[in-house]
């Protein structure tokens, strides 16, 4: 029987989200981050074996504690890929795939999560590309897929597949190509993001959107 788990990195709450920072003050970054996880936390529990979470600060550790995970601090100090490395290798002692998510994906819905390990029953790597190249939602075997997060993740991360003769699938979804980087993000996630913490925090922060027909499609101000 396949086991799934899921794997959530998570940076350091005081280096939340800095290019927001013209935008939100250090707190309010923290607090779009707790956000955030929450509703990532919430869309994949119901439908995979066990979450974990993967962070070298033990803030982030602590604040997920209560939230029917796995909390898994990182050894030495190292990169992204190199965290997701530690937790894939733990998580091979126990489940036969991983879904990796990162944490500042609020859009992704349970039933999406659902559909990628359904699918997963003929294509043994699915993977959703996030805007600009890069991954947001990648379900692969325990064995034999590096991590390659970073700038143009989707396509190396293709590559791996093709080196180690693993078929795919592209699960292309609006919702999940829609990562937090920039101000236009937040307004996605105001227009989009109903019944999502992340939303809710917005929101009560007073931040609201508008249309916009410059460079950017979406302009967030404070009320």
């Amino acid at each position: 029987m396949t086991k799934t788990f899921a794997i959530i990195p998570v940076s350091r709450f005081s280096e939340a989200k800095t290019r927001l920072s013209p935008t939100l003050s250090p707190l309010e970054r923290e607090n779009l981050l707790k956000s955030m996880l929450m509703d990532v936390i919430g869309a994949i529990s119901g439908s995979v074996d066990q979450v974990v979470v993967i962070s070298s600060d033990k803030d982030v550790l602590n604040f997920v504690a209560d939230l029917n995970v796995t909390c898994l601090p990182e050894k030495g100090k190292t990169d992204l890929n190199g965290a997701l490395t530690q937790a894939v290798e733990w998580c091979s002692n126990y489940a036969n795939q991983v879904l990796i998510v990162p944490s500042d994906v609020p859009l992704i819905h349970q039933d999406q999560v659902q559909e990628m390990i359904e699918l997963s029953d003929k294509w043994p790597m699915v993977i959703a590309p996030a805007k600009g190249g890069g991954t947001n939602a990648l379900l692969c075997p325990t064995k034999d897929i590096k991590m390659k997060f970073g700038d143009w993740s989707f396509f190396e991360h293709l590559k791996e597949a093709e080196n180690a003769g693993v078929s795919w699938y592209i699960y292309d979804s609006f919702y999940l190509s829609l990562d937090v980087n920039t101000a236009e993000d937040l307004g996605e996630i105001i227009i989009h993001g109903f019944r999502t913490q992340t939303r809710k925090f917005l929101k009560s922060i007073g931040l609201q959107v508008k249309s916009n027909h410059g460079t950017e499609r979406l302009m967030v101000e404070r009320k």
